[in-house]
Formats: C-alpha cells, sequence, structure tokens
C-alpha cells in the first residue's frame, strides 16, 4: 500500500510541476496544495510515518474534493477535475515531513 501510495504522490508532483507552464493555473494549483497540506497538519499532526500518510490517502478523495470545491472561485481556472492532482502533489510535498522519510 505504501509504494503504491508514493508512486501516486511522485506522480501529482510530477503533474503539478508539468503545469508550471501557465503560470496563473500553476499558482492556483500550488494554492490548493497549501491548503490540502494544512488539512493534513490538522488531520495527522506533525509528527506521523508514511504509513500513516498512506492511510489518510486511502480515505482522502472526499474531503480533499471538499477543499478544492470550498477554495477554487467560479473564475480559478482549477476545479473539481483536479482534485487528485492537488491530492497527489499535496500528500507528496507533506510525506517529506514524516519521521521515516527517504527520498
Amino acid at each position: 500500500m505504501l509504494e503504491s501510495a508514493r508512486h501516486h504522490w511522485e506522480d501529482g508532483a510530477r503533474r503539478l510541476a508539468a503545469e508550471a507552464g501557465d503560470p496563473v493555473r500553476y499558482v492556483q494549483l500550488c494554492d490548493l496544495v497549501e491548503l490540502v497540506c494544512a488539512e493534513l497538519r490538522r488531520r495527522i499532526g506533525q509528527h506521523f510515518t508514511l504509513a500513516e500518510l498512506a492511510a489518510a490517502h486511502a480515505g482522502a478523495e472526499d474531503w480533499v474534493r471538499d477543499v478544492v470545491r470550498e477554495a477554487a472561485s467560479p473564475a480559478a481556472r482549477v476545479g473539481i477535475r483536479d482534485t487528485a492532482l492537488v491530492a497527489d502533489a499535496a500528500f507528496h510535498a507533506y510525506a517529506r515531513g514524516a519521521g521515516d522519510y527517504h527520498p
């Protein structure tokens, strides 16, 4: 489960980086990633393992969708279709704080 989750997270980080060619969209996506990271801090705290993060990822689709829906304005160039990208990129970024993180 952990290796599969890490694969998704790495893919999300790559997909986020690929959006840098569209600066407006990229900034909007990065803002959403930060919001999801803030929610992760609230949900699992600052002291966690990769296994705990992977378990949180397994049930994250609904609450990440809610975060994206609440934060994305109607004029934003991001939306619900970007939920998986935002979630995976946020989990990738947050994973670096795990007690057992290794690149």
